[in-house]
């Protein structure tokens, strides 16, 4: 923590100590949500993208400088653990991706990487640390699936106790990862939204350590390593930023941490371009589209209905709206919708054009670059990435209803010959 100066509300740019208050400003109550501020100076003279090129440390902890904990509690969790493999995730071309887009130049950062498959272990890494440096009993989050697995996978690994609230409405393979991790899961008979505050009232009454996003500042420090890693990987020995970046977006948690690593890549002097980011949402969970096209500020959206087959994108009124909103106007990037249609028929796409199994949330980042190739958003020649951000192991229902099912056939070779036949 030697290199933070501080905390800042997202609405009204009060800054406080980082000891002063826990996790949001008071004069705006649960809205009132912070970033963390550095000392960039201090981080310059700590790190440098020589430093960087020179680190074999494969994980979000060899950006120690950039991150809200201490390097030696981080160490002793992570030393010998799933904790200490936590980023460093492959970033792969996609040539025929590319190609069939009429792109010249497609990455796919593959987050299905991580110890539990999602690209949420980057912020609960970073909880469970912070619940360590504050000897927390219990932590606690509320998640449609993969915060949860996340969070109860890095809990298991350092013993740490967790409560884990979900809508009963998860995918069963979640849930399962849940309860094979020892997490205590609680199914909220109710929406995600009614199990997020029911999480906040937990832990304000049982003293719990919060993990979740857009609440807990600290957690879009941990997402935010993943676009570290992107410009890293992008410029073999500097830092280089791509063009356009897409990413799913429910709460905005993930676009908004994008955005802050960005943000602290600029202030270095260590990228010489702030990518547009481009947003994706399911269409039947749209309300930061819907706010974006209206011009809305965080503070002025109300709850909505929502549904979509991307459960972990379903969410009424985004918790971290605010930073999202700012993410796309400040990078001059946008937000899509996508239909359930587009998102399942991404799943097979992505698997076959290369190699990446993704959830439906995570595909939705490449169905979002698809209309973002047909509104003209995207240049035939720009350095485009899309972030996968969960397996398809996570939901293998809607996996098979998009991939379809295999032929069952005699045991015999005719059988073979009249399947190869009909191909």
């Amino acid at each position: 923590m030697q290199h933070i100066l501080g905390l800042r509300c997202t609405i009204c740019g009060a800054e406080y100590a980082a000891h002063e208050i826990e996790y949001v400003c008071p004069r705006h109550g649960n809205d009132g949500i912070l970033d963390v501020v550095y000392d960039y100076g201090a981080v310059q003279r700590a790190l440098s993208p020589r430093l960087l090129a020179a680190n074999t440390e494969r994980s979000i902890w060899r950006y120690f400088p950039l991150l809200p904990v201490s390097p030696e509690v981080a160490r002793s969790l992570a030393k010998g653990t799933v904790l200490g493999h936590v980023g460093w995730t492959p970033l792969y071309p996609a040539s025929r991706l590319a190609a069939a887009l009429g792109l010249k130049h497609l990455w796919v950062k593959d987050d299905t990487r991580q110890p539990t498959a999602s690209f949420k272990d980057r912020a609960s890494a970073v909880a469970v640390i912070k619940a360590r440096e504050c000897n927390a009993a219990m932590v606690t989050t509320a998640s449609t699936g993969s915060a949860a697995a996340a969070l109860a996978g890095l809990c298991a690994a350092v013993d740490q106790r967790c409560v884990i609230f979900v809508p009963r409405t998860a995918p069963q393979a979640k849930v399962a990862q849940l309860l094979a991790y020892g997490a205590q899961v609680l199914l909220v008979d109710g929406s995600y939204d009614q199990a997020f505050d029911l999480c906040l009232e937990a832990a304000a009454t049982f003293g719990w350590y919060n993990r979740n996003t857009a609440y807990n500042p600290y957690m879009s420090e941990g997402k935010k390593t993943a676009v570290y890693e992107i410009c890293e990987q992008l410029g073999y020995g500097e830092l280089r930023a791509p063009d356009v970046i897409l990413i799913p977006v429910g709460d905005g948690c993930i676009i908004g941490g994008i955005h802050k690593g960005l943000r602290d890549l600029a202030a270095l002097g260590w990228i010489d371009r702030m990518p547009r980011l481009i947003g994706v949402q399911a269409e039947g969970a749209a309300p930061l589209v819907e706010a974006w096209e209206q011009g809305l500020e965080g503070w002025e959206m109300k709850p909505a209905a929502v549904h979509s087959v991307a459960d972990s994108i379903v969410a009424g009124l985004p918790r971290d709206r605010i930073k999202a909103l700012r993410a796309v106007r400040e990078t001059g990037g946008a937000f899509i919708r996508v239909s359930d249609e587009e998102i399942l028929a991404a799943i097979p796409t992505l698997a076959r054009g290369c190699g990446v199994f993704a959830e439906p949330a995570a595909a939705a980042a490449y169905a979002g670059l698809v209309r973002a190739v047909e509104k003209g958003l995207v240049g035939a020649e720009e350095r485009i990435v899309i972030l996968v951000t969960g397996s398809g192991l996570k939901d293998i229902t809607s996996a098979i209803k998009a991939a379809g099912t295999p032929a069952l056939i005699a045991p015999d070779l005719e059988a073979v010959r009249q399947i190869l036949g009909s191909l």
